[in-house]
């Protein structure tokens, strides 16, 4: 039997005690488990899946060194070491790298899907911009492939600090390389401004820039203005451009006020690929637009030389061919700044306006024996694009020729270049000519047809005095066709015709006394006054070949002297040989009478008697009872009325 004192034992319980306790050891564990994961936390957990969303979204590789985080109600992600793989055509294998990026993310507005950055802040980035290889293909930039990015991305301030910009176009031999800083921003919540200051190449041509531009923000809105205010140098061209771009990397549409001078428009070729003809030094402001292919520098106005021009230019690029159309004015053309058409430079004395280039080429020209332009034209320039350009000056200032105004419309075509017309008040009158010059084969074929009318011989004469002794209205017409690259050669192997004619008129007894060199009549009109004398027919007809000009008719006449001529002037030797052969018509002792050799050259030009032709009487009879202007002449001629007016054969005998 058991004992009654005996206690069974006690079979211990399978729970705590104590709930409390066991509680109390779960949260110390999990406390443990967040210190441990706090302490231990490092953001860059997160850089693997970053990068392989970024390059899932954008096809392009993305690094980061290290990452951290901020946290708050406005976060900002840190991102040190970053770089951005460029697009697979390209060479070099970054677009962009970066020694710090910070981006300021609102957390709230995530929960509405709607990303909001105050700020993101970039610490010296280095990105590269390139055009595609093959056109029509984008841009190293467009690495969303043109979906335009997270429409609900709103991001209000970018600062750079110490930022570098390449942009790099190779088929347009564009090569820019910019210094970006953000400026002071006009308050606290606006986007800095953007400081710009670089060099680099543009159309192969070197170049630099500096100036401000808006917030770089919008370079991420194809469709809102990028307001600029730029001023870039390509050797002595400057221009200075304010103004807004819509694209600006694609440079498709724009409108900016330009203000562009330099030394010469000739040197804008490199730049703009559009020919212009040299001129002297120029300042010019308008409106520069751009639509596409499309542009137009309009309401321009400034000066090039010592003549005003204004009005409005376009120029379509998407052609096979650039084509400029332009309506320009000049209230007041320097004629002489016409001189590079001709492949001449400016005159370069007194206040006149030339460059340095200029003035060294109007030097050379000046020790030249000879005075016509041999400068070459350049043949891929007048088959670089095509023009329809009109052009009137309304005063032309000319001291040494009566030139009144000036209408010329120029046109070319794939190196087919005309002038029609190109027209000039020419004292009193005009000369109306068309101009043609083939470039589209080695050697330039020009051919011109001018026609003088009623141009004024009183106004030919610069000295009022002289002025006062002359009066009738001159015609003519000269038909020439030559070919060459310089219009020395073009004249040199010119063929054609030449004619200029004078009707009733008259001229100052003085004046023909001393081209008779009749001393005692001269001294006489020197000390006792001049008179008039009427003046019946003066014409001068000229067969071209080969450069040569070869008198066919030439005379003088007025009821006092008498002057027939013959003999040739050289356009290819620039070379003068006429002899004038005076027949007067009253009696003095001392009459020397002799025929009046002209020669020397264009540049040179010697007259002297020719005593040796005193003898020649019979020659001379026969010409004067057959001397007559060419019929398409005498029909432009003002002979007026009466036996001794016309102008013919019979009245020298």
């Amino acid at each position: 039997m058991n004992s009654p004192s005996a206690q069974p034992k006690t079979r211990p319980s399978r729970w705590p005690a104590r709930p409390g306790k066991r509680l109390l050891a779960v949260l110390v564990a999990l406390l443990g488990a967040l210190l441990a994961l706090f302490l231990l936390w490092d953001w860059n957990w997160f850089k693997a899946p970053l990068e392989r969303a970024v390059q899932a979204r954008t096809g392009r590789a993305l690094h980061i060194d290290n990452l951290d985080v901020t946290l708050g109600r406005t976060t900002t992600v840190r991102g040190d070491g970053i770089t951005f793989a460029n697009a697979p055509w390209a060479r070099q294998p970054e677009m962009a790298h970066a020694r710090r990026v910070e981006v300021d993310i609102r957390l709230l507005p995530l929960l509405r899907a709607s990303v909001q950055l105050p700020e993101i802040r970039l610490t010296h980035p280095d990105v590269l911009l390139q055009t595609a290889p093959s056109q029509g293909q984008p841009g190293n930039w467009d690495v969303l492939g043109g979906s335009g990015g997270n429409s609900a991305l709103q991001l209000k301030r970018l600062r750079i600090d110490a930022g570098k910009l390449r942009f790099v176009d190779a088929a347009g031999r564009t090569d820019v390389a910019l210094n970006l800083q953000s400026g002071k921003p006009s308050h606290v919540d606006a986007a800095p401004p953007l400081h710009v200051e670089g060099n680099g190449h543009w159309r192969g041509a070197a170049f630099t820039m500096r100036g401000t531009t808006e917030s770089p923000l919008e370079l991420t809105h194809s469709d809102t203005p990028f307001r600029i205010a730029l001023d870039a140098r390509a050797g002595a061209t400057r221009a200075r451009a304010s103004g807004s771009l819509t694209n600006p990397f694609q440079l498709q549409v724009f409108n900016l006020q330009l203000q562009l001078s330099g030394q010469d428009l000739d040197e804008l070729y490199p730049l703009i690929g559009i020919a212009i003809p040299s001129s002297p030094p120029y300042r010019l402001n308008g409106q520069l637009a751009r639509d596409h292919q499309r542009w137009r520098y309009t309401g321009f106005t400034g000066v090039v030389g010592n003549s005003d021009l204004g009005g409005d230019v376009q120029v379509e690029t998407g052609g096979e061919r650039p084509r400029l159309q332009a309506n320009l004015l000049s209230q007041r053309l320097d004629f002489d700044d016409l001189a590079g058409f001709v492949g001449a430079p400016p005159k370069t004395g007194g206040e006149e306006s030339a460059n340095a280039r200029q003035k060294a080429e109007a030097a050379r020209l000046a020790a030249r024996p000879t005075v016509l332009p041999d400068k070459a034209y350049d043949l891929g320039k007048l088959r670089a694009m095509d023009a329809d350009v009109r052009w009137k000056a309304r005063r032309i200032n000319a001291p040494s020729l009566p030139l009144d105004d000036m209408d010329a419309h120029l046109l070319l075509d794939d190196g087919l270049l005309r002038l029609e017309p190109l027209d000039f008040g020419v004292a009193g009158g005009h000369i109306r000519s068309t101009l043609r010059m083939d470039a589209r084969r080695p050697q330039i074929a020009t051919a011109l047809d001018a026609n003088l009318r009623n141009v004024q011989l009183g106004r030919l004469f610069p000295d009022a005095k002289l002025a006062e002794q002359a009066s009738g209205g001159i015609s003519g017409r000269v038909q020439l066709r030559g070919t060459g690259n310089s219009v020395a050669a073009m004249l040199g192997s010119s063929d054609g015709n030449v004619a200029i004619g004078m009707g009733r008129g008259h001229i100052g007894n003085l004046l023909m006394e001393l081209a008779g060199l009749d001393i005692a009549e001269s001294v006489k009109f020197l000390f006792t006054g001049d008179k008039q004398i009427p003046l019946r027919c003066a014409f001068a007809d000229f067969g071209v070949q080969d450069g040569l000009m070869q008198a066919r008719a030439l005379a003088f006449d007025t009821t006092d002297t008498l002057v027939v001529g013959e003999g040739t002037v050289s356009l290819r030797q620039e070379q003068l040989d006429l002899l004038l052969r005076p027949r007067p018509k009253d009696m003095s002792i001392l009459a020397l009478r002799s025929p009046l050799r002209i020669g020397g050259t264009f540049k040179d030009p010697s007259f002297r008697p020719d005593f040796k032709a005193l003898g020649i009487r019979g020659a001379i009879a026969l010409t004067l009872g057959s001397i007559a202007p060419p019929a398409a002449l005498l029909a432009t001629l003002e002979t007026g009325p009466g036996k001794d007016a016309n102008c013919g054969g019979h009245y020298a005998r």
